[in-house]
């Protein structure tokens, strides 16, 4: 996906999320998010989008803290989530493409890597937001969806912090059917290394097999979904090993 494309998937999801929190209130369980309701969401979110500007607004080059949760609620929070929100979507619109900054997992280049991180960490967040209203999630595009999988199996769980390992080596292939993508994890005691492939992907046996959309895969691999939402094939323990130990922080 291009830069420009991740803003603007961007801009829609964080009002999707807006709209979400507002109607369901800020009281309202987030089921996705046990011991969560709406007002953690919009914090924590709102913070981490501040948190993401501040990087491309002030081309900090090394780990910056971010400034907080705020203590505010009701309306009050709502406007500041909406404040921060279109204020990442701008500092990302108006960065250079040669900007320098910090960042955490491999990308082409810093804005490469902000537009893509925000637009899915706003993008499970929304969909945190919708499970709180019960009713059916507004779609992810299969292309976007692939590229979040990309993100977190080729990005996150190949650094050092993945707590998916095994003392036995174990095979984990995610498999979407709607697209030509395909991955095949290799859990062992060091971080899992993933390889994506087409088609049907690698004649390699896999212990496991996940399979289904792209989207469904993108939110069960986030834990959004539970592994009924996707087929199944093989050892259940290893999926089980992904879904007990792949919570992602930062």
């Amino acid at each position: 996906m291009q830069i420009t494309e991740h803003i603007a998937s961007l801009s829609e999801e964080g009002r999707l999320l807006a709209a979400a929190a507002e109607q369901a209130g800020p009281g309202a369980s987030v089921p996705t998010c046990p011991g969560w309701q709406i007002r953690h969401l919009l914090r924590h979110t709102g913070m981490v989008h501040r948190w993401a500007a501040a990087f491309l607004t002030e081309g900090h080059a090394a780990y910056h803290p971010d400034g907080g949760e705020p203590d505010l609620d009701g309306a009050e929070l709502l406007a500041w989530f909406r404040e921060g929100h279109s204020h990442l979507v701008r500092s990302l619109e108006e960065a250079p493409a040669d900007l320098e900054c910090w960042t955490f997992l491999p990308a082409p280049s810093p804005l490469a890597f902000w537009s893509r991180r925000q637009l899915n960490e706003t993008t499970v967040h929304r969909v945190d937001a919708e499970s709180a209203l019960g009713g059916p999630l507004t779609p992810v595009p299969a292309t976007r969806a692939v590229d979040g999988i990309d993100e977190l199996l080729t990005g996150f769980h190949a650094r050092p912090k993945s707590r998916v390992r095994s003392d036995k080596p174990r095979t984990l292939r995610v498999r979407a059917v709607d697209t030509a993508a395909t991955w095949t994890v290799r859990i062992s005691e060091d971080p899992p290394q993933t390889v994506r492939t087409a088609g049907e992907g690698s004649a390699e046996h896999a212990d496991c097999e996940l399979s289904g959309t792209a989207e469904g895969l993108y939110l069960a691999l986030w834990n959004r979904l539970p592994l009924t939402a996707v087929t199944l094939r093989g050892d259940r323990a290893v999926a089980r090993l992904w879904t007990d130990n792949s919570a992602v922080t930062w």
